[in-house]
């Protein structure tokens, strides 16, 4: 039974209507707005690498522990699994007994904040954190909005079925509103894969659904964001006079560039949704010097994790032959984590855009979803976990990510009045997610089926060994 139709006299006819509390979630935003922006130009400010982040790590500390936020106090762990990563709490739920027994339902928005060498914050990540923060207080605020105790029915993992076989939940006014918002700081994003290194650790476990947005020139419910592998190979070859005797030396530099050219011919057999790019970091030191060592960085992308197994194999056979050809020795490590494709989740994406609609926000046509290629995020490896929304936003400039342009779109006044509405629309499907319990079995089971079908293409390729491959580059890289 949907909040805004209770029966008549039933135990939620004192509940608010879903309606209500998406406008006090939105009117939460507005309130906070002057310290929202403050934060997002605090961070962008002082961009920092990732891994990095210790002082946008102690901004988002400082905002979720301030005295001055509305409501009761968010429980923060700072530093929490990583150096530069943090947790903040706030649930309704009352501590469990002993004894097995359902959980309360968690929800998660999650914040990054690291930025590019070079040119700052050019992805908009400074929003990211923005963003998160602001629907996690709108969410909270319209739940501290419902009378006390709450007389709410919300569908908690674990939780038998209700009267008639409908869905399971505790309701009524002795009941606790088992309910628990969590915020992630998730750092690394653009570099090594931080939200990668928290599910190992367990920071993700008994998540229920996840939520997150990220900058873009566009207004989409979802993007097709692909698999990624980076990979660094090393040519060793022998140094000698360049000019005196050549024929004594190993050249590492025409192994490099063999190679590179390599990648160039293989190109025309590529898929038009596989994507292979990179650079020469060490191309040798002294043209009358054979070159005895050079490296390479490529990024390796896929729709799917199968693709990008065959992808990676034609790529290592590039490199391995650029060795025979010359004489050198070869090595090619990847990086610790893979970034896998984004799973979408229609449920959440439509409920998703219809709120967003309400705001007056314009999402781009399902063709130019389906047609239209994106870059990596480590937000993909949490869709394979829990059930994730990741849509993008308009911040009122149509500069291209990872440009300087970009950087200063992202810092910009005209920025904040996107980045809030959008923290308005994630809040609004969150309380959607709430109070429609058939909507919360439709995406569990949207993520079930994605997962089975996404699962039986999977064959990763193991990090850190001679052939590994790993890690990857922004979501709008």
């Amino acid at each position: 039974m949907r909040p805004q139709d209770p029966p008549q006299g039933g135990p939620a006819a004192a509940l608010p209507a879903l309606e209500t509390l998406k406008q006090r979630a939105c009117e939460s935003v507005e309130l906070n707005a002057a310290r929202l922006g403050a934060l997002s130009q605090d961070i962008w400010s002082r961009p920092e690498l990732a891994y990095e982040e210790h002082r946008a790590h102690d901004a988002m500390t400082r905002f979720f522990s301030g005295a001055e936020l509305p409501g009761a106090a968010w429980a923060v762990q700072p530093r929490y699994k990583l150096g530069t990563a943090f947790r903040a709490e706030w649930g309704t739920a009352a501590p469990r007994g002993p004894g097995p027994g359902p959980g309360p339902l968690r929800l998660a928005f999650l914040c990054e904040y690291d930025a590019l060498p070079g040119i700052g914050h050019a992805c908009g990540h400074n929003l990211i954190a923005e963003v998160g923060a602001a629907a996690a207080l709108a969410l909270k605020a319209a739940l501290e909005s419902l009378p006390q105790p709450a007389p709410v029915h919300v569908q908690v993992r674990g939780s038998p079925p209700g009267p008639g076989g409908g869905p399971g939940g505790r309701s009524g006014p002795d009941s606790p509103f088992v309910l628990q918002i969590t915020v992630l700081g998730t750092p690394a994003e653009e570099q090594g894969g931080g939200k990668i290194d928290l599910i190992k650790a367990g920071a993700f476990d008994g998540l229920d659904v996840v939520f997150m947005a990220h900058p873009s020139q566009e207004n989409a419910a979802y993007l097709p964001d692909v698999a990624e592998h980076d990979v660094t190979v090393k040519y060793y070859g022998k140094a000698s006079h360049a000019a005196a005797y050549p024929w004594e030396g190993v050249n590492a530099l025409d192994a490099a560039v063999l190679a590179y050219n390599n990648l160039s011919v293989l190109r025309q057999q590529m898929k038009p949704t596989w994507r292979v790019h990179g650079v020469i970091k060490n191309g040798g030191v002294k043209p009358n010097i054979i070159p005895s060592y050079t490296e390479l960085e490529f990024y390796l992308r896929a729709p799917s994790m199968k693709d990008l197994s065959v992808l990676t194999e034609k790529v290592e056979n590039c490199f391995r032959s650029a060795a025979l050809a010359t004489g050198c020795k070869v090595e090619i490590k990847g990086g610790e984590n893979d970034y896998y494709n984004v799973l979408p989740n229609k449920s959440l994406q439509k409920v998703y855009k219809e709120n967003g609609k309400q705001l007056g926000i314009e999402f781009i046509s399902e063709d130019c979803i389906l047609n239209g290629l994106s870059g990596s995020t480590d937000f993909g490896n949490v869709t394979f976990v829990v059930p994730g929304l990741h849509p993008y936003f308009y911040i009122g400039s149509d500069a291209l990510n990872h440009t300087e342009q970009y950087t200063e779109a992202a810092g910009s006044q005209a920025a904040q009045f996107y980045a809030l509405r959008t923290a308005k629309a994630l809040a609004m499907t969150a309380l959607d997610v709430i109070f429609k319990p058939s909507l919360l079995e439709e995406i569990r089971e949207d993520f079930r089926q994605v997962k089975l079908k996404e699962e039986g293409q999977i064959n990763p390729v193991e990090s850190n060994k001679e052939s590994g491959v790993g890690t990857g580059a922004c979501a709008s890289h």
